[in-house]
């Protein structure tokens, strides 16, 4: 691993890069944690092109070394079959739907020799906060294994600004732990991060426009 190696993050746009998010999703989601056994079937060839969707790839050196999946509108019919548990009660899911523009982040990986460093990890974030913010979407959502040993559960809610807001017993991956639904508001983690981690507000907003950092504050 030299030392002038530079993480590069591009959207999957080639048969090519999507064997590149195949190498890594069968290292880590299937090799490392059993919560896949077909990493093919995780990134079909229709994915690539679809506006729906976006996969995003990192290589150091040539090598790829992370993965990142959004999804834009995601369908609620999906949601509804996990029989989700509200942690609050009162949260009014109905208000959320309606005056939101949402996106659901997953398959986020890094290859285990590349996590030491927090590199891979902010290329992929920063390319997903453009893409999200450049489409107009308010909102993110994601979910997080409880019992997972390399969870993100703290550095997301801590740093970034999830809110927990759910829990569920079953998902689309292999896994018995429970899953932890996590939802961030854009501009407040925009303000947040401003305000709070200038570092990653920084490394996140690398190469931003002016109308980018309008768009963000809505």
């Amino acid at each position: 691993m030299g030392r002038h190696e530079h993480a590069i993050t591009r959207r999957v746009s080639s048969e090519a890069e999507r064997q590149q998010v195949i190498d890594v999703l069968r290292q880590t989601y299937a090799g490392e944690k059993g919560w896949i056994v077909e990493p093919e079937g995780q990134i079909p060839v229709e994915d690539i092109g679809r506006a729906s969707v976006a996969w995003f790839v990192t290589t150091m050196g040539g090598e790829p070394v992370g993965v990142l999946r959004i999804l834009f509108d995601p369908p609620i019919d999906q949601y509804a079959k996990y029989s989700l548990k509200l942690i609050d009660p009162t949260f009014k899911v109905d208000e959320l739907l309606a005056g939101s523009r949402i996106a659901e982040v997953g398959r986020f990986a890094v290859v285990a020799k590349r996590r030491g460093r927090f590199t891979v990890a902010t290329s992929l974030m920063r390319a997903a906060f453009s893409e999200i913010i450049a489409r107009g979407y308010t909102h993110l959502v994601t979910d997080v294994f409880e019992d997972d040993p390399h969870s993100p559960y703290g550095f997301h809610t801590r740093v970034i600004g999830f809110k927990p807001i759910a829990t569920h017993e079953v998902g689309e991956l292999r896994s018995h732990s429970r899953r932890i639904t996590l939802l961030l508001d854009m501009k407040v983690c925009y303000l947040r991060l401003r305000d709070h981690s200038r570092w990653l507000f920084q490394n996140l907003t690398l190469g931003w426009s002016e109308r980018m950092h309008r768009k963000a504050l809505g």
